[in-house]
């Protein structure tokens, strides 16, 4: 840009603060700058200075890995073997290179060297993929002060505390800099913070007034300034600073702040001095790491391995014990009882002189010799299935919404199985259950109430009560059709209403009201207009979906804003007199910006007549009481039509103003200017101060209605999870009254079930309010809900099987969440149908989930999609975040994303039910094959006196994990079905085995794990009995331990791979491929393995080419065996299918029977999951054919 000529801006954002030359008295705001926290100084220009050197600010190389080259090898050994099963083999492995070793050190290294290589080579590739996007972001090119008025490409790596940079349009930003100039006159910049916080709306940026004269590259080259400001820290949204230029010191906010990795967009360039560079910079110091979570079945599943443990050490101490004392008594005079051992010529192994230490060498080979009952393989074969799992997941069309292209994405695999597990899944409102999609409907001006719009609650209120809709004395009937639901062509506009609508509103008496009240929704917002130069339609930019409406209503009103600069709004209106369009310009001199706590947000503007006005709008509870007594004449009707949308579901906010004089407004600005110039922290309660002094006395002008629709299919996704028996809360911001209506609206709530409702608004409360006694007040609030909890739980226990709704406010829940209270309400809560919290704050959003996730015990999930929701999904056991309108920082803190409420009913009855049910199969299964083999060492080890002589061959024990029996179960993890997904969603019932954990209890583990042992059992003695010591061939040799032990591990392979056969649901061609596969890579091993030297093959030398396969024998024992060891787990699954079958039985059994498609036997089944103590559309409908006493249909308090 080095004609000197400048943009000037169009559009934009406005500024809390007055456009000013920024000097100030800074002897006591920057109290803090110099002191902790406050440490940070930059030579802007100089960052090769001496004082930049000696501060050693760290450089701008940005690392996002887990490991480095050096730290790899450690770290992830570490990683592996903080485990206990891997630490185990490791230590056998070792104990395998000693004399005590029943087996080669080789083959007990292999497996735990697979198994861990594996697990490494995951983590390395997971991490060179990282360390590659790290590449790629760090060798970024930018333009760099080169100290001689020219720019050079630099990479971001490179760039220092101090350095000088120029950012051109649609570049990101390399580190957080400081604005200093932009191709705006004004020095303003709009950025996109998408990658920081997942809005997509601009957000605007303006530089001191002392540096916008940089805007050539020629003039940066003599800019020099010292900044002072916070250390590095992780709060996006502050930034306390100062900076030192020609003498003069000037305050720094977070306007003059632009973080790494925001988009400069519709700007030309900027130039901007670096603050914080790699790590220290304010997105890399929230990269965190969410909290870790493991599900409730992994964490089982170690007090399983451990029990394994303690079978293996009492299984080891048994048999030493027993060996000890058979040592001792070797010896009998000169009388040797195993005369083979040579016990009067024995190592100290079999020395009867010492017979203690032969039982302590024995008890340590028992320890090896038994660790097969442990299964090494099975972490790394969980993970593998987890990581398959979820690919299912995010490729399920099923869950793909078409209209913002987002498919859903699981985030973690680890909490794959607790997806099946959910008990209660607590919910936010808007942008959840709600589109977040706000249209104007309504409004209030003067007292008369306009829109003649329909809302979705107003239409589910009129069936409840069964009467035709009235919206200002027009009837409508009920319509559930789309066509019957008026659709307007504007998006966030669905207003109807003849007596505004085309410039008839100044026909109206109160005329000059309405222009005043579009008039304040034209001008006072933060919205930025766009104009299509080639159409002129006007497009708006918004950091809220209801400040677009607010808008998007005044223009189709015909209050047209279109255009803004840094200090001043305009807009075209109708003149009532003229009938003609013009253009009004207001001047903008202040924004009071709306925050949580304010609940209100206010411009101060001079209007074209040069009068200074306050516009404000803002919620009714802080609104009504700042109205002034002469601006209250609609008062009472404004209230009115207020609580009538609120009972519509709408959201509503007051509109009022006041007229400034002169004086007033000077000493406000001053006050104000001073307030925003602070360095403390205490800033924000300086400004919020100064603002009490200007918002009073407004005179009202009347209320606006904006309807947040419901998201497509959630009364069916509710319905199907109440039927599932999953409880469903609701946390909200909203108005008790307006959640209610929405509860109704989504079926969460019906005609005739109890409402328990909890509030503060009892006449003692409110009196003690305005007497300002707070301790009193506190202590009778806390009295007043301990009572209604009482009650509430009184009520519950009294009655028999209604329903009921608990609804509760924020005040009231700020003390039903005191430690001695707390417990009371869960347990009303759990008691009741649905639950709903209104007015909640973030924080409480997340006590009430960390209450019912520890107080229940139970599996919880959280829903949400704005960052007001983070704290919620971080606190549950498992997080859902809506990639919606909100950003993307709920998402960017849950488990599993996905774009619609309603996806939530495939995503756990069909996705949580498959990976609950295989997760746990393929545990329970693992542990069985285990115990199988293992017990037959065991046994052969007894049948051997103890004497610490496997039965297998070397290879033959470490294989058997690795290979001949763990990709069956890896199938059966991935893709075994016990139900089709259309059936799980049919008898959403099914969803309760793992709510109630009855694939993965005790019992069932236990009878896996006796499955296993009398498995091991049958094989054991059916072998020894038929092989020895009958002649085995027909020269009359009999079998020896080459050959009984390759028959009996033939027929544990066959066993163990038919019986998955046997508990496979779902048959794909891989299953059939890795079963029956997996038992044919057993015979050709062992012709392999046998073909090598005898010196390395040993035991199975051409033991299956010469021994086994020539005799028939050997092949009817391993029929004979298989199907013998099968007989029992057959007979009990026969048995339990055909007379005590479990629900997903049930279910395959009248798939079997071809009764599917028969509605009176469907309901039959379908009917145990609907219940009147439930909610959802099904439960209301049976509660409407079993009406429950009219009486029990009221509120109670």
């Amino acid at each position: 840009m080095g004609d000197g000529r400048r943009k000037k801006s169009y559009f934009g954002k406005i500024y809390s603060f007055k456009c000013s030359n920024g000097k100030v008295d800074f002897k006591q705001e920057h109290s803090q700058i110099g002191g902790p926290g406050f440490s940070r100084v930059v030579f802007c220009n100089e960052p090769n200075s001496e004082d930049s050197s000696y501060r050693s600010y760290v450089d701008n190389y940005v690392s996002t890995t887990k490991y480095t080259l050096a730290s790899f090898l450690p770290k992830s050994l570490y990683e592996q073997f903080r485990r206990v099963a891997n630490f185990y083999f490791l230590v056998t492995g070792i104990l395998a290179f000693t004399a005590l070793s029943p087996y080669s050190p080789v083959s007990a290294i292999v497996p735990l060297l697979v198994i861990i290589s594996a697990t490494m080579v995951k983590e390395g590739v997971e991490d060179w993929k990282r360390k590659q996007q790290d590449i790629q972001i760090n060798n970024r090119k930018v333009k760099v002060h080169q100290g001689d008025g020219t720019f050079h490409q630099s990479e971001w790596k490179n760039l220092k505390v101090g350095d000088i940079v120029k950012v051109e349009k649609d570049e990101f930003f390399p580190a957080d800099l400081l604005l200093l100039s932009s191709s705006y006159e004004d020095a303003v910049c709009y950025v996109e913070t998408m990658n920081l916080d997942g809005e997509t709306n601009l957000k605007l940026k303006q530089a001191l007034d002392v540096t916008s004269s940089l805007h050539e590259d020629a003039n940066v080259n003599g800019f020099k300034a010292t900044v002072r400001c916070e250390d590095p820290n992780a709060n996006l949204y502050s930034f306390v600073g100062s900076m030192d230029f020609e003498g003069e010191k000037y305050p720094l906010s977070p306007q003059q702040l632009l973080l790494r990795d925001s988009k400069l967009r519709n700007t030309e360039y900027i130039y901007g001095a670096v603050i914080f560079t790699g790590h220290d910079t304010k997105v890399m110091q929230n990269a965190t790491d969410p909290p870790s979570k493991r599900s409730k079945v992994e964490k089982k599943m170690d007090k399983i391995i451990y029990f394994l443990f303690g079978v293996l050490v009492t299984l080891a101490l048994i048999g030493s014990v027993y060996f000890g004392i058979v040592t001792e008594n070797d010896l009998d005079g000169n009388r040797m009882k195993r005369w083979y051992l040579k016990p009067d010529d024995a190592e100290i192994f079999f020395d009867p002189e010492r017979a203690p230490a032969a039982a302590l060498y024995h008890f340590l080979t028992a320890i090896m010799l038994y660790s097969y009952l442990i299964p090494i393989s099975l972490y790394v074969s969980i993970e593998v299935v987890k990581v398959l799992q979820t690919i299912f997941i995010n490729q399920d069309i099923h869950m793909y919404y078409e209209a913002t292209d987002k498919p859903a994405h699981a985030r973690t695999s680890n909490l794959n199985e607790e997806l099946g597990q959910v008990d209660t899944v607590l919910s936010d409102k808007t942008g959840t259950l709600t589109a977040n999609s706000m249209e104007f409907v309504k409004c209030s001006v003067a007292g008369t109430a306009y829109g003649r719009g329909i809302t979705e609650v107003e239409r589910a209120m009129a069936k409840r009560n069964g009467s035709p809709l009235v919206s200002n004395g027009r009837k409508d009937i009920i319509d559930d059709s789309e066509d019957g639901v008026h659709k307007s062509s504007v998006k966030g506009f669905n207003f109807e209403d003849e007596r505004i609508m085309g410039r008839k509103w100044v026909n109206e008496p109160r005329w000059d009201i309405i222009q005043k009240f579009f008039r304040l929704l034209a001008v006072c917002h933060t919205v930025i207009p766009d104009v299509d130069e080639d159409t002129g339609k006007v497009s708006y930019e918004a950091e809220s979906p209801d400040e677009a409406a607010f808008v998007v209503a005044a223009r189709e009103v015909g209050f047209e804003f279109f255009k803004r600069s840094q200090t001043s709004v305009s807009f075209i209106e109708l003149d009532p007199v003229s009938y003609k369009k013009v253009e009004r310009v207001y001047t903008l001199l202040n924004v009071l910006e709306f925050n949580s706590t304010r609940k209100r947000m206010s411009v101060i503007v001079r209007d074209d007549h040069g009068k200074l006005l306050l516009l404000s709008k803002g919620a009714d509870n802080v609104m009504f009481e700042r109205l002034s007594e002469n601006g209250r004449e609609f008062e009472e009707e404004t209230r009115k039509h207020v609580n009538e949308y609120a009972d519509a579901g709408l959201r509503t906010l007051i509109l009022a103003y006041r007229e400034l004089n002169e004086e007033e407004y000077q000493v406000f600005n001053e006050k104000f200017v001073e307030a925003k110039n602070s360095v403390s922290a205490d800033r924000d309660e300086m400004v919020d101060e100064v603002t009490e002094m200007v918002e009073k006395d407004l005179i009202l002008l009347g209320a606006t209605a904006v309807e947040d629709k419901l998201q497509e299919g959630v009364p069916d996704c509710i319905d199907k999870l109440a039927q599932a028996g999953i409880k469903i809360w609701v946390l909200t911001g909203d108005k008790m009254e307006t959640a209610i209506n929405i509860g109704y609206a989504c079926s969460l709530l019906r005609q005739g079930m109890n409402q328990i409702i909890i509030t503060l608004d009892s006449p003692e409360i409110l009196a003690l309010e305005k007497s300002g006694d707070k301790d009193a007040l506190a202590k009778a609030s806390k009295q007043s809900v301990q009572k209604q909890i009482n009650d509430g739980k009184a009520l519950l226990s009294s009655s028999g099987s209604e329903a009921f709704a608990l609804i509760i406010d924020g005040r009231s829940l700020t003390y039903a969440l005191e430690d001695d209270v707390k417990q009371l309400f869960l347990q009303l809560a759990i008691g009741c149908a649905s639950v709903i919290c209104c007015r909640s704050s973030p924080k409480q959003k997340a006590l009430v989930t960390r209450l019912v996730k520890t107080g229940s015990g139970k599996t919880t999930l959280a829903i949400g999609d704005g960052a007001n929701d983070v704290g919620m999904l971080q606190e549950a056991d498992i997080g859902i975040g809506i990639s919606g309108v909100e950003g993307m920082q709920a998402v960017m803190s849950s488990d599993v994303a996905i774009a619609q409420f309603r996806f939530l009913e495939r995503l756990l009855l069909v996705h949580g039910h498959w990976c609950y049910r295989r997760i746990t199969s393929m545990i329970c299964y693992f542990f069985y094959k285990n115990v199988t083999f293992g017990i037959t060492v065991f046994l052969y080890e007894a049948y051997a006196s103890f004497s610490g002589q496997p039965a297998y061959n070397d290879w033959f024990l470490s294989l058997y994990n690795v290979f001949f029996s763990s990709l069956p179960v890896i199938a059966l993890g991935v893709f075994d079905q016990d139900v089709s997904a259309r059936f799980c969603l049919k008898f959403p019932l099914l969803y309760q085995e793992g709510v109630q954990n009855v694939l993965f209890s005790w019992k069932r583990i236990t009878g896996w794990m006796f499955n296993g042992l009398l498995s091991a059992i049958i094989i054991f003695f059916f072998c020894i009995r038929a092989l020895d010591p009958q002649a085995f061939k027909k020269d009359g040799k009999i079998a020896g331990l080459d050959v009984v032990g390759a028959t009996m591990y033939t027929c544990v392979v066959w066993v163990v791979n038919c019986q998955m056969a046997l508990s496979v649901s779902y048959f794909t061609i891989i299953q059939h491929v890795f079963i029956w596969g997996g038992i044919a890579l057993w015979y050709l091993f062992l012709v392999i393995y046998g073909a090598l030297p005898l010196s390395f093959s040993t035991t199975a030398y051409k033991v299956f080419v010469e021994a086994l396969a020539p005799v028939p024998s050997f092949w009817i024992v391993t029929l004979s065996v298989s199907l013998s060891a099968l007989i029992p787990y057959f007979a009990y699954n026969a048995i339990q299918q055909r007379f005590f079958p479990m629900y997903h039985g049930t279910i395959q059994w009248m798939r079997f029977e071809g009764k599917t498609e028969d509605p009176e036997f469907c309901n039959m089944i379908r009917q145990r999951s609907i219940r009147t103590t439930t909610v959802g559309f099904t439960a209301r409908s049976l509660a409407r054919t079993n009406p429950l006493d009219p009486k029990n249909g009221k509120p109670t308090r």
